[in-house]
């Protein structure tokens, strides 16, 4: 076998396992807002907080003002990035015009442009951690965290060596500057919530 047909390998294990974990959970009685995922294994629900969708509307309303409103964007859907068992329902993703589900009904990680998360209390080291070296492993070329609690955005560019070699922080209520970006858009930040 080659290192290839090793990873291969590797990859379809994490995502028949993953298919399980998400099988049960659909089972599941997981209570009206609440958001599931898996995160190197793990299991986690959080529940959704008007802040936190607020946030997520802001964003998705302007890529859509950007795109249109075909545009592929999606929020907490499933798509699997790399590393042990990563099932990751990002607040926002979204993947280029060309982006085709693969053989099993899913969006590819190769497809996803721009993820942006808001941080929840209990899974900011998530956001701030494994999703963060997974995101750059899968070269997304966009990553943005806001985080209501301190009331600024962390921007992530250009992905290389399963990290981010460039980070800006912003303050709420400056505008976050992404015109040179796949999202080639300026996002205002004046109204997102804080908590």
């Amino acid at each position: 076998m080659t290192v290839l047909d090793d990873r291969i390998e590797m990859a379809d294990a994490n995502t028949k396992r993953l298919d399980e974990w998400f099988e049960r959970l659909e089972r599941m009685p997981v209570p009206e807002g609440f958001r599931v995922e898996i995160v190197g294994g793990n299991v986690h629900m959080t529940p959704q907080r008007d802040t936190h969708w607020l946030i997520i509307r802001r964003i998705v309303r302007a890529l859509e003002d950007r795109f249109g409103r075909d545009v592929r964007v999606f929020s907490d859907v499933r798509i699997d990035f790399p590393g042990h068992e990563n099932g990751f329902c990002p607040d926002v993703a979204k993947l280029s015009d060309s982006a085709k589900k693969d053989d099993e009904g899913r969006w590819r990680h190769e497809d996803v442009e721009f993820v942006a998360e808001v941080i929840s209390e209990g899974t900011a080291a998530n956001d701030y951690g494994p999703k963060k070296r997974a995101y750059a492993v899968a070269e997304v070329p966009l990553y943005v965290i806001a985080d209501p609690y301190r009331g600024r955005c962390h921007i992530f560019r250009h992905p290389k060596g399963g990290d981010y070699s460039t980070e800006t922080t912003v303050p709420f209520g400056d505008d976050l500057d992404l015109t040179d970006t796949a999202v080639g858009l300026t996002l205002t930040t004046d109204d997102f919530p804080r908590d």
